[in-house]
């Protein structure tokens, strides 16, 4: 069979190969002048390709529709997505958190292992010329119209990714085509962004980095999940890894109910963290409360973590009231930030929402409207926490797509 894959990035190079090994034609369309534009610029250019992990854990890490990508991560898991690269001659290496780059440090490698497959099987590329149209005959892909010519296909896979960092070409092309053919779109949305931050405080702490330390995401006053790790106060916000996450889980709360809430020192319970300023207030009693805290948080958190907590700064430390100290204890332990809105998609790593799958094959992407036409990867409403999940999504959504497709 003759088989279009438009797009060339994660999902668009996994399916062309899967479809050529199935012995069909295929001919990948990319709007671009190279493969991969997005996959470059992934985990800060060395491209964090899977989450080593089993299918369960993976799917865990899933915040939309895991159900529908059972079968999917099944059958092409981060185990087995190691052992594609590495027999493909890409060496991998298992970092922190159990995050999986090329041992090269090179997101352009993973790109070109991804091609070489490809071409190893016979896939035809054609860059530089983009998808205007999708032709249907009677419920049935019939052929592309490009900006270079017509083309008869049997099927038609859309890999075309979503909104964010439109730079790489991902404008929503693929919504375009997937609303033409009646298929339904859920609301798009930033995904994996940093947040806006209600209030003013965070420009004084720009550029503080914090380490180890638990985010809990409350919504409407409800527990709904917590984070641990790494994250950063920025000139409009918050942003770093637990953000990024956090991000996806609440972009489709209505933010005026979102609270997050910020432990400092996670591994000492309130107890122990009593404790310790205790002792830390018995060694400096003459000192000033804000020098004395230096022992236990970064200078810059100081003044606003004395703020919320009612203390002067030059308070000295053998006048801090008990009262006092139990409000500087509950502040440590819950620092709450109000979210006023999410980052633009042109900083969003993902986009969250996309073609309803529910209109969608979950064993072969296919879609349930329209006979021979695919869709994977972000295009879909699938979406997942930072860490290699995104990418794994679309390759294993790629390889399913092409897998099926055969005689």
């Amino acid at each position: 069979m003759n088989v279009a894959i438009i797009g060339s990035g994660a999902a668009g190079l996994v399916a062309a190969y899967a479809a050529a090994c199935n012995g069909n034609n295929v001919t990948v369309f990319e709007k671009n002048e190279k493969s991969g534009k997005k996959i470059y610029i992934t985990g800060k250019g060395r491209c964090n390709v899977t989450h080593l992990c089993t299918p369960e854990e993976f799917l865990a890490n899933v915040v939309n529709n895991s159900k529908f990508l059972t079968g999917a991560i099944y059958n092409f898991s981060p185990d087995a997505t190691i052992r594609f690269f590495e027999d493909g001659g890409l060496p991998l290496k298992i970092e922190r958190g159990a995050r999986v780059f090329p041992v090269s440090d090179k997101a352009s490698d993973v790109t070109k292992c991804l091609e070489n497959y490809c071409k190893n099987v016979g896939v035809i590329f054609k860059f530089n010329e983009k998808v205007n149209k999708i032709d249907v005959l009677n419920s049935t892909v019939s052929g592309i119209i490009t900006s270079k010519g017509v083309y008869s296909f049997d099927k038609a896979v859309v890999c075309t990714g979503g909104l964010s960092y439109p730079s790489t070409g991902s404008t929503g092309d693929g919504y375009t085509f997937a609303k033409a053919m009646g298929h339904s779109i859920v609301a798009l949305r930033q995904g994996l962004c940093g947040l806006n931050i209600k209030g003013s405080y965070y420009k004084e702490l720009q550029g503080l980095a914090l380490k180890n330390v638990s985010l809990t995401v409350y919504n409407n006053g409800k527990d709904i999940k917590e984070f641990f790790g790494e994250m950063l106060f920025t000139h409009f916000g918050v942003s770093g890894p637990i953000i990024l996450s956090a991000s996806s889980l609440i972009n489709r709360f209505d933010l005026n109910g979102v609270k997050l809430s910020l432990d400092l020192k996670p591994a000492l319970s309130c107890e122990q963290l009593d404790k310790r300023i205790l002792r830390d207030f018995e060694e400096n009693k003459n000192k000033s409360i804000s020098t004395c805290l230096k022992l236990l948080l970064p200078s810059a958190l100081i003044t606003e973590v004395l703020r919320r907590s009612g203390i002067a700064q030059d308070k000295k430390v053998n006048s801090v009231t008990k009262n006092e100290r139990q409000s500087l204890l509950t502040i440590i332990k819950n620092y709450d930030m109000f979210v006023s809105s999410l980052r633009g998609f042109e900083e969003a790593i993902i986009t969250s929402g996309g073609v309803d799958v529910k209109e969608i094959n979950p064993k072969t992407m296919e879609s349930k409207l329209i006979k021979g036409l695919f869709f994977c990867g972000e295009v879909l409403d699938l979406d997942a926490f930072t860490g290699g999940f995104n990418l794994q999504i679309a390759f294993s959504t790629g390889y399913a797509a092409g897998k099926s497709i055969k005689d």
